[in-house]
Parts: structure tokens; C-alpha cells; sequence
């Protein structure tokens, strides 16, 4: 029986994704002038910031690139965060049905916790899981492992819904179920070669699944 929903936030609740996408294009640009292919920057999606710059640049550069990025992402963050459509009759749902809600992101906790508010999710979750919260991060199950203990509950009575392969191994290795978005901006034969137990269309069909 599924007692906790956990969400990936960008790309899954919040539609981010032109938002970190030129971020990603105006760094690369701006600080290594590079222009990398739409793949390749997709693919940096749901991981944490600095991992990305860390294949490209020198290891003394990295600090500054991720504070570019951040400048740049945050001027226009507000601008650029919506949740999608069904997002809140979900999470009205999942309330309705005594469902927990939890977060489960790469994002820093300010940027997480201030795109939530600007999206007028915030107030549905019950626990937040961000870098800050555990040494190691997505595809490592410990977010997931630490949402269900701050929760109260095993593992597998959680879902663990993203829209990227590190969402889906992340749930699978801490024992949640596990839930793709065919709304992924990352790709779906990617995502789906994750072999997630369910996928859905739209937010709100989490509903039908539990």
C-alpha cells in the first residue's frame, strides 16, 4: 500500500525546463565558449549543479562557473516556474486520500523551497529532501531512504516520480516503486530505459495508480 508520494521538483511538478536549460547554454557560452548539443546539456538534467562543469572545465574553475550559472538562473528564475498543469488537483488528490507528499531534488533548498512558493505548491509537502540534506545524491538511494524516514515509513510504501533516469534509480535502489513522466524533457527512450514500474501522461493519473 502506497502511504508517500516523493517527487523529483523540475521537470516533474514545476516546469523548469527552458529555465535550466538556458542556463546551462548561456554558461557554457558565456565563461568556456563552448556550445554544447542539446543532448549533451540535457542530459546534466536532475543531477547536481557542479557535476556537470566538472567534465569540462578545470577543477578550480568549477566553483565559478556553478556561481554564473546560479546569478544568471536565479535573475530569471521567477519569471520561468510554473507548475504543470494538473500539479495542484494532484496534490489536492493525494491530501484528499491522506497520501504524504514529499520532495526529493538535486535544487539547492532556497531555490527549491522559493520556486515551490512562486508555483503555490509549497504548502502541500510534507518533508523536503534536498543536496544539503545528504552526503550523497541522486542515483544514490539515500534521498529516498532519507524522505521515507523522515516520513515514518519503508520504502516500499513510497513512489518515487521524476522525469530523469536519476529519479528512477534513485526510488529503485532505496526499494521504492517507481514512476516516469512521459512529459520528460529529457527524453523518453532514455527515461523509459530506466524501467520504471509505471509512466503516466499527466500529473494527476499518479491518482489512478495508487
Amino acid at each position: 500500500m502506497i502511504k508517500a508520494v516523493l517527487f523529483d521538483l523540475d521537470g516533474t511538478l514545476l516546469d523548469t525546463n527552458e529555465l535550466i536549460y538556458s542556463s546551462f547554454v548561456k554558461t557554457f557560452k558565456d565563461k568556456l565558449q563552448m556550445e554544447l548539443s542539446r543532448e549533451e546539456i540535457v542530459d546534466f538534467f536532475g543531477r547536481p549543479l557542479g557535476e556537470p562543469f566538472k567534465k569540462y572545465a578545470k577543477r578550480d574553475n568549477v566553483d565559478d562557473l556553478v556561481a554564473y550559472y546560479r546569478e544568471y538562473n536565479e535573475a530569471i528564475h521567477d519569471t520561468m516556474c510554473f507548475a504543470f498543469d494538473g500539479v495542484k488537483e494532484l496534490l489536492d488528490g493525494l491530501k484528499e486520500r491522506n497520501i504524504k507528499i514529499g520532495i526529493v531534488t538535486s535544487k539547492r533548498a532556497e531555490l527549491a523551497i522559493r520556486g515551490m512558493k512562486v508555483a503555490g505548491i509549497y504548502d502541500y509537502m510534507d518533508v523536503i529532501i534536498t543536496p544539503e540534506s545528504t552526503e550523497l545524491h541522486k542515483p544514490n538511494p539515500d534521498p529516498c531512504l532519507k524522505a521515507c524516514s523522515d516520513l515514518g515509513i519503508e520504502p516500499n510504501e513510497a513512489m518515487m516520480v521524476g522525469d530523469s533516469i536519476y529519479d528512477i534509480y534513485s526510488g529503485k535502489s532505496a526499494g521504492c516503486k517507481t514512476c516516469g513522466v512521459n512529459y520528460t524533457f529529457i527524453g523518453l527512450d532514455t527515461l523509459k530505459a530506466s524501467e520504471p514500474d509505471y509512466l503516466i501522461d499527466r500529473p494527476e493519473d499518479i491518482l489512478k495508480l495508487i
